[in-house]
């Protein structure tokens, strides 16, 4: 008589060889092992080098909160905001990312407090729901329409906002008229006035690198969409709220635009 012998279940896969599979990573995330998803990242330590800058601005406690990460790759910003407490949402159009994030807050135990959405900046144009905190970081320069996502985003944020894009060199900033003569426009040409620089082809091998705005652009482009400079934590970074004193554009000058441009009407 033979017995049958159940087969030994088979040993766990590392977390560096589950990682490794859900490849290839931006985001250099430092699991509960040890293991880190992108050490050898040409930009460091990223995003945490980044993050160092900005994390002490945004409070520690965030109970109660409910935050939107805008573009959140493999999640790194998400699960720090979710373990200060803050109901997160994090949206992000490539299904890779996101399947890397997924299985990255089930190793931080933070499944339960991260809703992970695949959905494009713009789709936040067709939603009133608004979170008390928004990241709109290293997403504006890939978008090809950016403003229309700048009003959008902004009708978003309820309490504070993180803005951070690729950017011109410099940080001059030009007093500009609140008119000016259409056949002068040599004001134009100063350092410090608001303008963006169009990436018709590529920047470091990525198509999608469409605009760098120098500062006084940004800080223009964020007070036209409603909102008020709080803070300059760091180069290309800036910390937003809503401004009731000064209303974005959009609504002031022709809401219809955006509602079609976004599709939220039609013509």
């Amino acid at each position: 008589m033979t017995h049958s012998h159940p087969h030994p279940p088979p040993p766990p896969r590392s977390l560096a060889a589950e990682a490794a599979r859900l490849g290839p990573w931006f985001h250099n995330l430092h699991l509960p092992d040890g293991t880190q998803t992108r050490p050898d990242s040409p930009l460091g330590d990223f995003p945490a080098n980044m993050w160092r800058h900005i994390a002490g601005h945004i409070p520690q406690d965030l109970t109660g909160w409910t935050a939107l990460d805008i573009g959140c790759n493999s999640g790194f910003y998400s699960f720090d905001l979710a373990r200060r407490g803050a109901r997160v949402t994090a949206i992000d159009i490539d299904d890779t990312y996101l399947a890397q994030a997924r299985w990255a807050a089930r190793q931080f135990g933070l499944e339960g407090r991260v809703t992970f959405r695949e959905q494009q900046v713009y789709d936040l144009a067709h939603s009133d729901q608004q979170w008390d905190l928004v990241l709109f970081m290293g997403v504006f320069y890939h978008l090809r329409y950016p403003q229309l996502a700048l009003d959008a985003v902004a009708r978003c944020v309820r309490r504070l906002m993180v803005f951070q894009s690729l950017s011109m060199p410099g940080e001059d900033v030009a007093e500009v008229p609140e008119d000016g003569d259409l056949f002068d426009r040599d004001a134009m040409l100063d350092p410090g006035w608001p303008k963006l620089a169009f990436i018709e082809r590529q920047l470091a091998g990525d198509r999608t690198n469409w605009w760098a705005p120098n500062h006084a652009a940004c800080l223009a482009l964020l007070r036209s969409a409603g909102l008020r400079v709080v803070g300059h934590p760091a180069t290309e970074t800036y910390l937003c709220e809503p401004d009731p004193e000064g209303p974005s554009s959009m609504w002031r000058w022709d809401a219809a635009e955006f509602e079609i441009a976004s599709g939220r009407r039609r013509g």
